[in-house]
C-alpha cells in the first residue's frame, strides 16, 4: 500500500475504512466464485462487475482520508471530505444492487451496509475536527 503517518493509522475513521476493505474484498471473493458461472443463455452474470466495483470504491476510502487529513488548504480539504462522501453513497448503493444477486454471499451484503452506517457516524464527527 502506501506509508501515512503512525498518528493516522490511529484515526477511528481511518481503522474503520480499513475493516471495510477487508470485509468487502472477502465478500467480492466469494461472490466471484458464485457468480462466475455463465447463465443458461451463455452470458455471465451482471453482478460480477459489481462486486469488483465495490472493492475499487471501499479501496479508495482510506487514501481520501489520509489526503484530507494532510491537506493544508481548507478548500482542498473539503474537496476530498466531498469525495469521502460520494465514495460511501456509491458503495452504500453498490452494496444495495449486489443484494439482488444471485449468490449465497448476498447475505453478507447487508454486514458490510451496516459497517458503512457506523462508518458514517464516524465521517460525521471526524469532519468536525478537521
Amino acid at each position: 500500500m502506501y506509508q501515512i503517518p503512525s498518528h493516522l493509522s490511529d484515526l477511528p475513521i481511518y481503522k474503520k475504512a480499513m475493516e471495510i476493505i477487508i470485509l468487502s474484498r472477502s465478500i467480492s471473493t466469494y461472490l466471484e466464485q458464485d457468480l462466475a458461472y455463465l447463465n443458461p443463455d451463455g452470458s455471465e452474470d451482471k453482478h460480477i462487475y459489481v462486486s469488483g466495483d465495490m472493492v475499487q470504491q471501499s479501496v479508495s476510502l482510506a487514501p481520501e482520508i489520509v489526503n484530507a487529513e494532510l491537506e493544508r488548504f481548507s478548500d482542498k480539504k473539503h474537496y476530498h471530505i466531498a469525495s469521502l462522501d460520494r465514495l460511501t453513497s456509491r458503495l452504500y448503493r453498490t452494496c444495495k444492487r449486489l443484494e439482488n444477486s444471485n449468490s449465497n454471499m448476498k447475505d453478507y451484503v447487508p454486514i458490510l451496509r451496516s459497517e458503512l452506517r457506523k462508518f458514517r457516524q464516524l465521517q460525521r464527527s471526524w469532519m468536525l475536527s478537521l
